[in-house]
């Protein structure tokens, strides 16, 4: 099961979102929305009770009030802390301990597929050779980030490295433009997370050294569903990709990118009936070699 993935009983699905009853050693206490979530201990869970009495969980968004937050002790923990240009500092704090870990998050320079001139595969890998991956990482993530060449976590037994097919080389990507001709300018839209609007500046300075203008948007999460994910009015945007093994969704012709191709969802209907570990293991990395050849996005 994923964590993200719940069953929801016909009779409170109607009511589940505002008043939430779970099966855990927590129960819903307060929302306060746009503020904050406060469980309490569930003394009849059938479990090992937990250390805690309450649990409060606060929704900050703001790398700067995040940063406050942890240094004011409003808050005991943050997980995925937004602001790594500052982890050096709870690293020189002894009230702190930072834990670095990997994520299930691929970070993507997604590509219309359908919108020319993204359509053209030349102009997809002109596009992925333009971009040394090390400046992402190092200007939008303060140095915390594996480069990766597919939509595959790095962590997971199952992934191959392609960095090598979109290595950075932006001679190739010249040589590749002048074959298509003129590109752009391209509209590159912005969701509001750090890496994202820190990353897409970069980017559209790696484009225009390659000879492709961008026109950046910044946008709220809601405009980005709307426009992006649901409209697919766009060319470029930056978005990270979070659940698990979820290369499954370049089977979906329909879905924001629009990558349409039968080989693909073929073996992706076939991973789905395959239960042989070694079976599995050949379909994800042969499905993570498409992706990647094909140059459907520009892997992070």
């Amino acid at each position: 099961a994923w964590g993200d993935a719940v069953i929801v009983a016909p009779e409170s699905i109607e009511s589940v979102a505002t008043n939430p009853v779970g099966t855990g050693p927590f129960k819903f206490a307060e929302w306060v929305q746009g503020d904050h979530v406060t469980l309490t201990r569930y003394d009849g869970y059938w479990g090992d009770a937990p250390a805690l009495a309450t649990a409060t969980f606060k929704f900050i968004s703001d790398p700067n009030a995040a940063f406050a937050a942890m240094m004011a002790g409003d808050v005991d923990a943050f997980p995925n802390f937004p602001a790594p240009e500052t982890l050096g500092q709870f690293e020189g704090d002894p009230r702190f301990s930072v834990i670095v870990g990997s994520t299930e998050g691929e970070t993507i320079l997604a590509m219309n597929n359908k919108q020319p001139p993204l359509d053209d595969i030349r102009v997809r890998e002109a596009i992925a050779h333009a971009i040394n991956r090390q400046d992402i990482i190092d200007g939008a993530m303060f140095g915390y980030g594996t480069p990766i060449g597919t939509h595959f976590a790095p962590h997971n037994p199952d992934y191959v490295d392609l960095t090598g097919l979109s290595d950075y080389d932006p001679e190739k990507s010249k040589a590749l433009l002048a074959e298509v001709g003129a590109v752009g300018p391209l509209r590159l839209m912005l969701p509001p997370p750090t890496y994202a609007r820190r990353g897409g500046e970069i980017i559209a300075g790696a484009l225009r050294e390659v000879g492709i203008e961008t026109e950046i948007t910044n946008l709220e999460w809601a405009q980005w569903l709307e426009q992006v994910f649901k409209g697919k009015d766009f060319d470029l945007t930056i978005v990270s990709h979070t659940e698990p093994a979820d290369i499954n969704i370049y089977a979906r012709p329909e879905y924001y990118f629009q990558y349409d191709n039968p080989d693909f969802q073929a073996v992706i209907a076939e991973l789905g009936v395959t239960s042989d570990p070694a079976m599995r293991t050949e379909l994800n990395q042969k499905a993570q070699t498409m992706i990647a050849e094909d140059y459907v996005n520009a892997y992070l």
